[in-house]
């Protein structure tokens, strides 16, 4: 552990120490804001919804060191009269060499392609709202710690991205144990519009930790004995002229001494068209199923199956329209019928 804490410290002391022979004025600042408004249909009910409010700062410090923060303000699920405001990224960028990058700060977990490459401004979604398995508490959307970044590394335009960083349970300003997480995931896109990407995570989760990690909301319950948390992800995307294709698939392994391996599955596919350069009528299906003996995520096993159509009226403004069929074991069967507007500014 010593020698792993000497690295670290050593690897912190290049970054500044290179950092302070780079620095010059502030320059090209960059704010962006992004916002979209619902309305949707359900069990015989209808409503007007408020969607997030994306705050999308940027800024090049000098030709090496960069800054990205991002904050959410929305309606609070709590209280529907007050508004919770959410600091979802701030990371420094250092550049150490070439298309290698030194990040520090809060990040979206470089897990999957959709957490790593959609930020909260739904204009740029494909579809109304994220998979089923961004908001069910098994992807961790969120790590706060230091990563090591390579993009669009030789012939093929390989990517790398290695994170050590806060574990579950843990806070964006602690950590609840001395184990840290890690997170190991590659890509490579062997042609314009082609990603293939893989992932690997890991985690050691005190017991009295909560079971549900902060960014996911939930329920919120305590653990009774230590978990090793392992996840694999896989995930295939293509974006060119018509056709638009992602698919992603995770497997996350829960392990404690008393209870053994618990395995759950989630995935999703999405496809769509485009007409005529503005229409886009596409579908996607979700899917997750839970381990019997699984202890740390709540076994709410879904199928979704999902059509819509997106009106790209341009870069930064976009009108969708969606049906969506849920069969669940916790809320049944459910038709959602829904509309959004969502722009950028």
């Amino acid at each position: 552990m010593k020698y792993y804490t000497k690295v670290f410290w050593g690897i912190v002391i290049t970054i500044f120490f290179g950092m302070g022979q780079s620095i010059a004025q502030v320059s090209n600042t960059q704010i962006k804001g992004f916002v979209d408004v619902i309305t949707s249909y359900q069990k015989n009910k209808s409503a007007f919804t408020l969607g997030e409010q994306d705050l999308f700062i940027t800024s090049d410090l000098s030709d090496r060191l960069s800054f990205l923060g991002e904050s959410v303000f929305k309606y609070s699920a709590s209280s529907p009269t007050l508004f919770d405001v959410s600091i979802e990224r701030i990371v420094l960028k250092y550049n150490y060499a070439g298309n290698h990058n030194i990040l520090f700060g809060k990040h979206h977990t470089p897990i999957n392609y959709w957490n790593d490459t959609y930020h909260h401004g739904r204009v740029f979604f494909p579809t109304i709202y994220r998979p089923l398995m961004f908001s069910t508490g098994i992807i961790p959307l969120h790590s706060t710690g230091l990563s090591m970044q390579g993009l669009n590394l030789g012939k093929y335009r390989f990517g790398y991205d290695i994170m050590v960083g806060n574990g579950l349970g843990s806070t964006d300003v602690s950590d609840n144990n001395i184990f840290k997480s890690l997170t190991a995931a590659f890509h490579f896109k062997p042609i314009d519009g082609l990603r293939i990407g893989a992932s690997y995570y890991r985690d050691i989760i005190s017991s009295n930790a909560l079971s549900t990690h902060q960014n996911h909301g939930g329920p919120v319950n305590s653990l009774s004995r230590t978990l090793r948390q392992e996840l694999l992800s896989g995930s295939i995307s293509y974006f060119k002229n018509k056709w638009e294709f992602l698919t992603e698939a995770s497997m996350a392994f829960n392990r404690t001494d008393s209870t053994g391996t618990a395995q759950t599955s989630v995935a999703y596919a999405y496809a769509g068209y485009r007409i005529k350069d503005k229409f886009i009528p596409y579908v996607r299906c979700d899917w997750s199923e839970y381990g019997k003996n699984e202890i740390y995520f709540k076994k709410d096993n879904t199928k979704s199956y999902l059509v819509g159509l997106r009106y790209q009226i341009n870069y930064l403004a976009v009108i969708k329209f969606e049906y969506e069929h849920v069969s669940s074991k916790f809320a049944g069967i459910v038709d959602n019928y829904t509309a959004q507007f969502a722009i950028g500014f």
